[in-house]
């Protein structure tokens, strides 16, 4: 069953019967819009909206290494690599998406299709253990040129006659998720069978990539884009871009290094979240979701919270044994004011989902083209952060007498300031944050791991509490910020008002900037003057003790000189940054009120 299938399952029978009807709304929409079927040969193959945006973002940063999809597997065992070759040379064979590049003419690009010879396979023989993982490093991080091509690399380490890694190395334009496991699928079948002398067992494919790339250009138009259209208009417009406190300032241009880190919860917690889903009537994407954008808003301040995550997007069954760059990307944008709770939130985030479940099909690149966001190359458009419920094969696999491990690469891009991916494991569920470098430290990675892991757990303990009272820091943190960062480095005289501190600093440093604003500067001396000639006229118009003067102004240099001089003339002082009537600074004071600005 597919993740959108088990999420679907799951709903409550009221919100199932919607999401259908949605469904079935949009069907009748495309009926009478072409059926998907092989192209002629003749026929140029344009790339697909979401094979362009690669194209442009090459274009832009060519040689980038941030779209490319590494998988490294460990064989073990008596393995044959005469037929190891002849099983990949038939995969490539089957899928012309393996075999393809871009090539550009009159101001466009297209997808050029080489012949199946122009695979090439190579062994390396490996004497050093030591020698994999730098090897396996290097592979991916080898860029690719989309122009000149391949776009799909196979390599074997050769370590002895019974332990080989096999790297396969392809660029996002030409896969996806799906099509690393459609991929390593073909293989498993198709290895034995050559390995024995057998037909191929798997049927020949009825439709290529490039089917599909012209079919959605000549589908997506029209109406069915209108229809799509309208509903993001309304769910996308005015988005702000997500706030989150960096520990360096953004680059004028966005860059791709990164690097992750994991977290893995306890089976009890896993477990928890697992029931708080099924009795809230949601899934545990839903949940999982609903809980990131909650963390989110804490980091940022914010209560608009847009959130990118992909889906499969292979609605037709057609398309699920095909290779290719079929992913859309879905912004999901809730809203979390009015500091609801957090069953309130997971309610929004529910009627955002099912929403953009049924208006999936337009891409994404196509949605950024059409709504032409404020152009930011610091950021990506729409969303800067993902999250995604993967769900993940099992690691270990066999081919007959052979034993496959997927082996893990270091991370050291990133396509977005924060992804974070979620997944089941005997363990637990696991959770891969991946993270800019030249945004983020890997220590405040780290620290928003361990914020993750303790909000999960207040969330599903305390779902009727408003989420922003609830609290996620450690016990270090709170000891931090109510008392290590509160606690005075100097002792101050217990005697001392603050204007005779103050005017203590004016003696010892009289030359010094004491404030400064975007526009001025005072020294001490200067401050102290300034301050005691206020003091001198508030005290002609009356001020003294007991007497509250409010104070109407803009944080700025000649705010500090208001609160200096009200102080030295012997009154306490009531201050705003907005206009609003004097009876409202009178109703927190008995005595009489006057005013300044």
């Amino acid at each position: 069953m597919s993740g959108l299938a088990q999420r679907i399952a799951t709903l409550s029978p009221e919100k199932r019967k919607l999401f259908l009807k949605n469904i079935a709304e949009k069907r009748e929409n495309t009926a009478a819009y072409p059926v998907l079927m092989r192209r002629k040969d003749d026929v140029p193959a344009p790339l697909s909206f979401a094979q362009q945006r690669l194209w442009f973002l090459d274009q832009l940063e060519p040689g980038s290494t941030a779209y490319n999809v590494p998988l490294a597997l460990r064989l073990r065992g008596a393995f044959n690599v005469s037929a190891l070759e002849q099983t990949l040379r038939e995969v490539v064979r089957r899928h012309e998406s393996l075999r393809t590049r871009f090539v550009a003419r009159a101001g466009s690009a297209y997808q050029h299709i080489d012949p199946v010879e122009s695979f090439l396979f190579s062994i390396v023989p490996v004497a050093d253990q030591d020698q994999v993982q730098p090897l396996i490093e290097q592979e991916a991080q080898q860029p690719f040129d989309l122009e000149q091509g391949p776009l799909f690399r196979a390599r074997l380490l050769l370590v002895s006659k019974q332990d080989a890694i096999l790297l396969l190395t392809l660029h996002h334009s030409i896969s996806d998720g799906w099509s690393m496991g459609v991929l390593t699928n073909e293989i498993g079948q198709l290895y034995p069978a050559i390995v024995a002398g057998q037909p191929s067992p798997l049927p020949e494919l009825p439709l290529q990539y490039a089917d599909y790339a012209l079919w959605q250009r000549n589908w997506l138009q029209g109406d069915v884009l209108n229809v799509q259209l309208d509903y993001w208009k309304k769910q996308l417009g005015g988005a702000e871009p997500l706030a989150l406190p960096t520990d360096r300032s953004r680059p004028a241009v966005q860059t791709y290094r990164g690097s992750s880190q994991r977290l893995v919860i306890s089976r009890e917690l896993s477990q928890t979240l697992k029931l708080f889903s099924q009795r809230e009537g949601s899934t545990l994407f839903m949940t999982l979701l609903a809980a990131w954008q909650v963390l989110l808003s804490h980091y940022s301040g914010q209560e608009d919270i847009s959130v990118g995550t992909p889906i499969a997007n292979r609605t037709q069954a057609q398309l699920e044994g095909l290779i290719g760059f079929f992913i859309n990307t879905l912004v999901l944008r809730s809203d979390l004011s009015g500091n609801p709770d957090f069953r309130e939130v997971l309610r929004r985030v529910k009627e955002v989902a099912l929403g953009a479940y049924a208006h999936q099909d337009i891409p994404f690149e196509k949605l950024v083209d059409i709504l032409q966001p404020e152009r930011d190359r610091s950021r990506s458009p729409l969303f800067q952060v993902l999250f995604v419920l993967q769900n993940l094969p099992s690691k270990q696999q066999s081919w007959t007498d052979i034993q496959i491990e997927a082996l893990e690469s270091e991370h050291k891009s990133a396509k977005f300031d924060l992804s974070m991916a979620a997944s089941e494991s005997p363990l637990g569920l696991t959770f891969d944050l991946e993270y800019n470098t030249d945004l983020f430290d890997a220590a405040t990675i780290e620290r928003m791991l361990g914020h993750w892991q303790r909000l999960l757990a207040a969330l599903t303990a305390r779902p009727d509490v408003p989420v922003q009272e609830l609290t996620f820091l450690s016990a270090q943190e709170r000891q931090q910020l109510l008392v290590d960062w509160n606690e005075p480095q100097q002792q101050f005289p217990v005697t001392a008002t603050l204007i005779e501190s103050f005017e203590r600093q004016v003696v010892l440093n009289p030359q010094a900037i004491a404030v400064a604003d975007e526009q001025h500067s005072l020294t001490y001396a200067q401050l102290n003057a300034e301050a005691n000639q206020l003091a001198h006229a508030l005290r002609r118009d009356g001020v003294g003790p007991n007497q509250l003067v409010g104070l109407s102004m803009d944080r700025s240099v000649r705010l500090l000189v208001g609160v200096l001089g009200i102080l030295k003339a012997g009154g306490p002082t009531c201050h705003w940054t907005q206009p609003i009537p004097l009876i409202a600074c009178a109703l927190c004071w008995p005595m009489p009120v006057s005013s300044a600005s």
